[in-house]
């Protein structure tokens, strides 16, 4: 990477391509570790409460994980784990109050997105009858698409890194965590929608096939049928395999992007952090 780190006054922000290219790197050099807690973590889906709340944590775990490479403080999954295990409904408290956020956010933009499209559609079918409403209609869809999708991901990406200080830091709870996570992307909301673009880009193809292909054949078949329990079974099997696959990515991601807004607003490890840093010049 090509930013200068050497003093805190000069500090710049990681380039959208250098945040996703440092997660690539990470899940690459370290995959069969991320995979194997990953599948671990999805298993633990399975069981209500308590399993997602393992979920959680390991998601949790595996930031951890490469946040200590890229300090050049790297520890094992057994070090980690006494760290994480301790917090293990803290996790599942941030997943649960960052999903019903994003969740309440979605319905109150989907209703302004509504009342909007409302609005055009009588504005414009007012003026040019007919064929004012199939524009208008047509406009609103894009419209309330762009209010909704622009609104989630600028939330989410204050929230992005929200399990990453829980997994991190000492003396901190969820809520704190979450808080944390607000914090430090204040300043840079717009920077991480540009991450989270290209990392579900990067992604993209694998979800396609894993996930989405499958769900478009059910759509073809009738419900009840042999057939389609067996589709519906492969659908359910790509996407626990999708998820896996994906899941370190993202975790790693987040490492690195809590590790950089941490060093440009507090000046966290400025001497540990160039020499990992360079290796995903």
């Amino acid at each position: 990477m090509s930013e200068n780190f050497g003093s805190s006054g000069q500090i710049q922000p990681l380039s959208v391509g250098n945040v996703v290219s440092a997660a690539v790197r990470l899940y690459r050099s370290h995959l069969k570790t991320y995979l194997n807690l990953a599948a671990i973590a999805h298993l633990w889906v399975l069981v209500p409460v308590y399993g997602w709340a393992k979920y959680a944590a390991i998601s949790g775990l595996i930031s951890r994980l490469a946040f200590g490479e890229l300090i050049y403080q790297p520890e094992g999954v057994q070090t980690a784990s006494s760290h994480i295990n301790p917090r293990l409904w803290s996790f599942l408290r941030v997943a649960f109050q960052v999903g019903i956020s994003l969740a309440l956010i979605y319905l109150g933009l989907a209703i302004m997105g509504g009342m909007l499209s409302a609005l055009l559609v009588a504005l414009f079918g007012g003026i040019l009858g007919r064929a004012g409403v199939i524009v208008a209609t047509t406009l609103a869809i894009i419209v309330t698409a762009g209010i909704i999708l622009s609104g989630i991901t600028w939330f989410y990406s204050r929230w992005i890194v929200a399990e990453v200080p829980l997994a991190v830091e000492e003396n901190i709870n969820g809520g704190e965590s979450v808080a944390r996570s607000w914090e430090l992307t204040k300043a840079s909301a717009f920077r991480i929608q540009g991450v989270v673009l290209v990392g579900f880009i990067v992604t993209l193809p694998l979800v396609f096939v894993l996930n989405y292909i499958p769900s478009l054949f059910l759509l073809r078949l009738e419900p009840g049928t042999a057939i389609y329990s067996i589709v519906y079974l492969i659908s359910v099997i790509g996407s626990l395999i999708g998820g896996v696959l994906i899941m370190p990515f993202w975790q790693s991601l987040k490492a690195v992007l809590y590790l950089d807004l941490r060093s440009r607003r507090e000046g966290l490890g400025l001497q540990l952090r160039e020499p990992p840093l360079q290796d995903f010049r």
